[in-house]
């Protein structure tokens, strides 16, 4: 099965500038997005795109060249449109974030496009049109325009985020478990009956209190959990007069 982002998809719709294409394919490798489609491009390709493209020439070679937009979504479940231009009647209009979030979703069941107009026109109504989604990204009111790349950038940023690729290792996956937060309620009393600071067979309100402390905190992961646990082995030992290495 293919991961998240190998089923979202940029597409250039009537790029003027090939340097232009370069860049964009720059953008979207450093966000691992490699699906690069152009429609009609004036020129492609062109020396200034692999100038400007660094080392991301492998998704160049790799873009595929369309006649028409229909064609370039032809086997996809949704695109998202871009459009810096509100339209009278326009798709449901997007933030980048909420969109990223939107595509991940639907790119469970097929490819996803994002759909990026012209350098000086845009996109036509007719492309917007075939797009179910109009994304904004916003911008100071003063100078909102982005160029192609910093568009196609900021969009695989938020596509990036969104599929938790930008996190060392899921965050779902170091979260404690239920079984690991009983552990250290566990742990808590026994180090608490040791230390004589609790009664053995007592002390049901301190266990309440502790795990109304515990609670406030929105999610401990398993190293905060073993820090904790590692603290209070350490005081144990060194009542013992046992020296604890922290470090083991």
């Amino acid at each position: 099965m293919k991961a998240p982002l190998d089923r979202l998809r940029i597409v250039l719709c009537r790029p003027g500038h090939p340097g232009n294409i370069g860049a964009a394919a720059r953008a979207m490798k450093t966000m691992g997005v490699t699906d690069l489609r152009l429609v009609a491009p004036a020129r492609f390709p062109a020396p200034e795109a692999q100038w400007l493209a660094t080392h991301a020439a492998d998704v160049l070679e790799s873009a595929r060249t369309h006649a028409s937009l229909g064609d370039a979504l032809a086997d996809c479940v949704a695109a998202f449109a871009l459009s810096a231009r509100p339209r009278e009647w326009s798709p449901q209009v997007l933030a980048a974030r909420a969109a990223a979030a939107r595509a991940l979703e639907l790119a469970a069941h097929g490819p996803v496009a994002f759909v990026f107009g012209n350098e000086s026109a845009g996109l036509s109504n007719d492309e917007l049109f075939a797009c179910q989604h109009l994304v904004h990204i916003p911008a100071h009111a003063e100078y909102s325009s982005l160029n192609l790349a910093q568009a196609v950038q900021v969009v695989c940023y938020e596509l990036f985020v969104a599929a938790g690729a930008g996190i060392p290792g899921s965050r779902a996956e170091r979260l404690a478990t239920i079984e690991d937060i009983e552990g250290l309620y566990r742990h808590l009393e026994q180090a608490a009956v040791e230390s004589g600071f609790l009664v053995p067979g007592s002390g049901s309100k301190l266990r309440e209190r502790w795990r109304r402390l515990f609670s406030r905190v929105p999610a401990l992961e398993r190293e905060e959990v073993n820090i904790l646990r590692g603290l209070l082995k350490a005081l144990q030992a060194g009542r013992k007069g046992k020296f604890f290495d922290a470090e083991q």
